[in-house]
């Protein structure tokens, strides 16, 4: 990582804690946060999607351990049923495929061959994902490359198309946008005067920067670090846009699209009713979720959490300006194999 990079991630860290309780990292990230600073400063941001802290918090995967194996234990399952059960080749390839994730991920791309409207923007057949970040899991499908986070986004913006004029969308909302993934996608979809705006907490906003700087090409985008405390106009930003959570305040103008997919489930209820106002100032046409339906698992002394759940319908409460349209788990969201629900909800402005 350069010295101006390693400054920039140190003075947005520094300059969190002095924010608001609205801005700063509640139980499930408090900790995370620290841990993956000090691990990108160890490794550097080019590595950020091979390290521990990444895959157990923001760079989702198929196969370990988001399958619930660690490499450990698919590299001992593959040793035993090959050595000891002596399985056919073709049985270790099966077993190879799922274990890895493989057949996930193929299921996943099928569902977006066969649902999306490619005669709508974003063109999200044209998606090729980047590989900054040396990748430990990434799927080539027709010559393209795909991750769980892309194929949970691409999913996600199938489903958008089939309920609203996606091609007159022009300004997107992201807060928690991972490592900018949805920025990537709508980069690529033909999308004219497209601009899209990510806000996390830090270190999350450095590594999207970092990342979408190398997907679109470091003239598309400004960061944290190129604007100060004063007010921000959205339509003077440029395609792509990249800031601390708390500079959410300084937004002005409206967005046609908000988004928020997985990480308000990681949020206390406080911080996402905040961030939900500032949505509302900004007065989004369309906002659409991805969150578990039943809640995050409630911090214990020995695992990691929330304090209190965020269900599908306190989302609904909080946005008494917008009515659900369409929500949806099968076949865009995920049902997990313990019986949780990842859902996405749709929901219009219907208040001025």
């Amino acid at each position: 990582m350069s010295t101006k990079n390693f400054l920039e991630l140190e003075k947005s860290m520094a300059d969190l804690e002095n924010k608001s309780d609205f801005y700063k990292p509640t139980s499930f990230w408090r900790e995370a946060a620290i841990k993956i600073a000090d691990q990108i400063k160890t490794s550097g941001v080019e590595n950020f999607r091979n390290i521990s802290s990444s895959l157990d918090f923001f760079v989702p995967n198929f196969g370990p351990p988001a399958n619930g194996f660690s490499k450990n234990e698919v590299n001992s399952l593959l040793s035993f049923a090959s050595a000891d059960l002596k399985l056919s080749k073709k049985a270790l390839m099966t077993l190879e495929q799922y274990l890895s994730g493989f057949f996930h991920s193929r299921s996943d791309y099928r569902v977006l061959l066969a649902s999306d409207n490619q005669k709508k923007r974003p063109y999200l057949h044209k998606f090729n994902e980047c590989t900054f970040g040396h990748p430990v899991e990434q799927f080539q499908f027709d010559d393209r490359n795909y991750s769980r986070s892309s194929l949970n986004y691409l999913l996600g913006l199938s489903f958008l198309k089939q309920h609203i004029d996606t091609d007159a969308i022009e300004t997107v909302l992201e807060i928690g946008g991972g490592f900018g993934t949805l920025g990537e996608i709508l980069s690529q979809g033909d999308m004219e005067n497209i601009k899209y705006i990510d806000i996390d907490i830090p270190p999350m906003q450095h590594i999207a920067a970092e990342y979408l700087k190398a997907a679109v090409g470091r003239e598309n985008i400004i960061s944290y670090a190129n604007i100060g405390n004063e007010k921000i106009k959205i339509s003077s930003l440029p395609m792509i846009t990249v800031l601390c959570n708390w500079q959410i305040e300084q937004l002005m103008g409206e967005i046609d699209l908000f988004v928020n997919f997985i990480s308000f489930q990681e949020m206390e209820p406080f911080v996402v009713s905040n961030y939900l106002s500032h949505v509302d100032r900004l007065k989004s046409k369309w906002i659409f979720l991805r969150n578990m339906r039943e809640g995050k698992q409630k911090k214990t002394a020995n695992s990691v959490g929330v304090e209190t759940p965020i269900l599908s319908e306190d989302y609904l409460k909080m946005l008494k300006n917008y009515q659900l349209i369409a929500r949806n788990v099968h076949p865009f969201g995920y049902e997990t194999v313990d019986g949780f629900h990842s859902e996405l909800l749709l929901l219009e402005r219907v208040s001025q």
